[in-house]
This record gives structure tokens, C-alpha cells and sequence, in this order.
């Protein structure tokens, strides 16, 4: 396992219950991030294929949403004291814990992935791999959601996130990532979370080719 997953892991462990009582019910207070992946769920649902990996599902609320929109869904987290919550707090659905580098999951079996700010921590060099880790698990048609801190400038920018390092992204730089991973990004929502930290919202939406 590289540095950066150690660090993350280790972060994402010490703050389990703080991270839960802030983000669990996070999704009321953000629409544009809410009717995302409401849209995702439906377009799932319209491929046939139901199965769908939250993944870097933290405490499991959106592994709820999902099954409540409908999905087969299960959650993936690379922090052992997160899985632990999310199977407390949804005992009724799979948690494990799995690193979204090597996935648990079979070939092209997927109607979708979501990745909501879980791949914020991956350093650029790294990225490629793990979408075409993603892209992997997708069945013919299957969907990729992921969201993330977006800049406007022209190159991914480390800061420092509240647990552990974090990358920004051009929206444009990641899409590209996107299509050489074997993904046509299908949709962009990029929005202004009006805080002061800097970054814009983003949200792409992509299918397996």
C-alpha cells in the first residue's frame, strides 16, 4: 500500500464519529450534489444492471441513499473504523473494507460507482490507474459519478484538507482522464458552494464505452 493510503486510512480512522455527525445528513444542504446522484441512480436503473459500489463510502450514508433510490448497493472504504460505523448505522447492507486500487468486484459486473469525494486524496500520477480500476468493474454502459474539489486553473492543486492531503482539479484535466480510462463523460456540474475555501463543486458523470 503507498504512503498516501497509509496517511488517509490512519486520518479517516481517527475522526470516524466527528466525520459521521457532520456528513451523514450533509446531502440536505447541498441540492446540486443531492439531485446528482439522484440522476446517477436513475440512469442506473434505466442500463438493467443494479449492482453499484459506493466507493470510499465512509460512514454509508450514501450506500443508504443509493438503496434507497432503488440500487444494489454495497460500500467500500479503505478506513476500517468507517466500515465499522456504516455497518452499525446500515445493518442491513454490505460494508468492506477494500482500497478503490483493487477493487473486491469481478469484471464488467457494475451498473455504476460512486466515488463522492473519495478520490480527492490520490495523487495525480496515481489517478489513471485507479480509474481504469473503476472503469474495470463497469459493465458496458455502467456509470462513474465522481465528485470533487474543482479549480479553474490549469493543473491539479494539493492543499490541505481538514484529514488527510487533497488534490483540486480542472474539471477539463480530470474529463481527459476520464475518456483514457475508456469513460465518455456524459455530464458537468461544476457550482460555487459559496465557502471561503476556494473550490468549486464538481460533479462528472461518465459511461463505459
Amino acid at each position: 500500500m503507498s504512503d498516501h493510503r497509509d496517511e488517509t486510512r490512519t486520518a479517516y480512522d481517527g475522526v470516524v464519529e466527528l466525520y459521521a455527525s457532520m456528513f451523514a445528513d450533509g446531502l440536505e444542504a447541498r441540492p446540486f450534489a443531492r439531485n446528482m446522484i439522484g440522476t446517477f441512480a436513475e440512469l442506473v436503473r434505466g442500463t438493467g444492471h443494479l449492482r453499484v459500489a459506493d466507493v470510499g463510502c465512509g460512514p454509508g450514508h450514501l450506500t443508504a441513499m443509493l438503496h434507497d433510490l432503488g440500487l444494489d448497493s454495497f460500500g467500500l472504504d479503505l478506513s476500517p473504523g468507517m466500515v465499522a460505523h456504516a455497518r452499525q448505522a446500515h445493518p442491513g447492507l454490505r460494508f468492506d473494507v477494500a482500497s478503490m486500487e483493487e477493487l473486491p468486484v469481478e469484471d464488467g459486473v457494475l451498473g455504476g460507482v460512486l466515488a463522492h469525494y473519495s478520490m480527492i486524496h490520490t495523487p495525480p500520477e496515481e489517478l489513471p490507474a485507479l480509474l481504469a480500476e473503476q472503469a474495470r468493474v463497469l459493465a458496458p454502459g455502467g456509470l462513474l459519478l465522481v465528485s470533487l474539489f474543482g479549480t479553474e486553473g490549469p493543473h491539479p492543486v494539493r492543499f490541505d484538507h481538514k484529514v488527510a492531503p487533497a488534490y483540486s482539479w480542472p474539471a477539463e484535466r480530470f474529463a481527459d482522464l476520464l475518456t483514457k480510462a475508456g469513460l465518455v463523460t456524459t455530464a458537468r456540474l461544476l457550482h460555487d458552494p459559496e465557502t471561503e475555501r476556494g473550490f468549486l463543486d464538481t460533479h462528472l458523470l461518465a459511461r463505459r464505452t
